[in-house]
């Protein structure tokens, strides 16, 4: 029998959707994922599992986990009846119903709709030390709205790597709590925007750093120093931090629907049909959290996504009398 609802992914917004699907009483399936490390890191969990402490999501005033607060999401999912499997989706087929899909260990489960929410992996500059201490809370971050209000950066220096309007944002932010920041850009120039360059410029907090990139991050337990090389000299020197924040973008974990006609942008994102929901070009099936969001990327507007999501989706079981 197809299941009445699948949902693909397992962050904030998936775990959000599979617990108001469990309690409609559509036994979702949530199919979590396969963890991956390579240049750019995905866990079961989403982007939460490399977050040491949050402190911005409402009802935990003490702070929590980014892994602990995903664990409290999935329990309570299961608890109300969610299947979970630990598989990938690889392949989707959205052009007959009930949907198709091909998971990594080859089963093909037949879905009535399906929820999307993969989310979106930082890019990372690929370093071995940059990942070991982004995975154990070492000081290395791909958000600094996330991460940098934390104790461990409060009157430090920090570092952001990167050039475009992402890495003025993460430096404007962290200027409220770091003693100093660098920008590391490769160019002699920025990519932002004139408005948002003349804003984190004029900040006496901020030095940017041009013509380089890091070569090596440096600490055991904690971020100590970057090693940075020139590209025009080819020379090397290190820069004392306690916090360093990469602002290279993200690449939305969407490769396994490019063969179907659910509506991408250029970038890999799902576009969303609605504003205010979360439908897609293909009927039946839906989006939520950081695979379709580009602008806020927080554990809580994707989980409210997810909650739209089931919603969506339960009704339009319900339309079609799949119940």
């Amino acid at each position: 029998m197809a299941e009445k609802v699948v949902i693909i992914g397992s962050g904030p917004a998936g775990w959000t959707a599979a617990i108001y699907a469990a309690r409609a009483n559509l036994n979702p399936l949530v199919l979590e994922g396969v963890p991956k490390q390579t240049p750019s890191i995905q866990l079961p969990g989403g982007q939460l599992m490399l977050t040491t402490e949050v402190e911005n999501y409402p009802g935990f005033p003490e702070g929590i986990t980014g892994p602990e607060m995903m664990e409290k999401f999935k329990d309570q999912a299961v608890r109300f009846g969610t299947r979970v499997e630990t598989l990938d989706v690889v392949r989707c087929d959205f052009d007959s119903k009930p949907f198709k899909l091909t998971t990594s260990d080859d089963t093909v489960i037949e879905a009535h709709s399906v929820i999307i929410s993969t989310g979106a992996s930082a890019n990372w500059l690929g370093l071995p030390n940059e990942l070991r201490l982004a995975t154990s809370g070492g000081g290395v971050s791909a958000c600094a709205v996330c991460d940098g209000a934390l104790p461990i950066f409060r009157n430090q220096p920090v570092a952001v790597v990167g050039g475009g309007d992402t890495a003025m944002e993460e430096a404007s932010y962290l200027t409220k709590f770091a003693s100093k920041v660098y920008i590391i850009v490769r160019r002699g120039e920025f990519r932002a925007s004139k408005v948002m360059q003349k804003r984190v410029l004029s900040n006496p907090k901020v030095e940017v750093i041009w013509h380089s990139v890091v070569d090596d991050v440096l600490g055991m337990a904690h971020l100590e120093k970057l090693r940075l090389k020139n590209l025009q000299t080819g020379a090397m020197h290190d820069i004392e931090v306690k916090g360093l924040f990469v602002a290279i973008g993200h690449t939305p974990n969407t490769h396994f629907l490019r063969e179907t006609k659910l509506g991408l942008d250029p970038v890999g994102y799902v576009k969303l049909t609605d504003g205010f929901r979360t439908l897609t070009n293909i009927e039946g099936v839906y989006a939520a959290g950081d695979v379709t969001d580009q602008v806020y990327r927080q554990a809580i507007s994707a989980a409210g996504m997810g909650c739209k999501a089931a919603i969506d989706a339960e009704r339009w079981l319900a339309e079609h009398g799949i119940d």
